[in-house]
């Protein structure tokens, strides 16, 4: 919701004053701070929820216990916070989907193998191999029990989908795709 402070602050006073260019001028002026600082407030404020945190995001992971690490994307950083959060209490696969989930941002499919003491995940929400895989086998590490043995699995565009699309060769061409582009292509 946006609101005009200047004409919020005009409103109560007198309206014989519109007439002075003085009156005129402080309300504008003070119109002007309180919308810095309007602003600054909301800065302020995002600090204190993962997904709108910027600079106070260092807070976040130290809370978390894990370490800062600002060459990272920011979408990453806030990946790892929320998993850290996420992954409290009993581990079931649904806590397991959920951390999983958090990292990459796209459906995650969990499979637990009880007789082979092991987990399979498969990232099916997004194509091909999360950009932070290595901060999500860490925390998946650090939640599964040590027993269990974790294997992952990545969907690619299959060609049976390439085919249902209809196109031809010349169709593909025409896309300038490289194939690193094209395994991960959804149309």
């Amino acid at each position: 919701m946006t609101r005009d402070i200047r004409r919020d602050m005009s409103d109560y006073l007198p309206q014989y004053y519109e007439e002075f260019r003085i009156v005129q001028n402080v309300l504008d002026r003070e119109a002007n701070e309180f919308v810095a600082l309007n602003g600054a407030i909301k800065t302020v404020l995002d600090q204190f929820f993962i997904d709108t945190a910027t600079y106070g995001l260092a807070r976040w992971e130290k809370a978390c216990g894990i370490p800062t690490d600002e060459t990272k994307p920011i979408e990453q950083r806030r990946a790892v916070v929320k998993s850290k959060i996420r992954g409290v209490g009993t581990v079931t696969v649904a806590l397991i989907k959920s951390v999983a989930e958090a990292y990459d941002s796209g459906e995650v499919n969990v499979a637990e193998d009880s007789a082979n003491y092991s987990i399979k995940i498969t990232f099916i929400g997004n194509r091909g191999i999360p950009p932070n895989l290595n901060d999500t086998k860490a925390a998946l590490r650090e939640i599964i029990p040590a027993h269990l043995g974790i294997t992952y699995e990545f969907t690619y565009l299959r060609w049976d989908e390439v085919d249902s699309f209809g196109w031809t060769w010349n169709v593909l061409d025409s896309m300038s795709l490289t194939w690193d582009e094209f395994e991960v292509y959804k149309p």
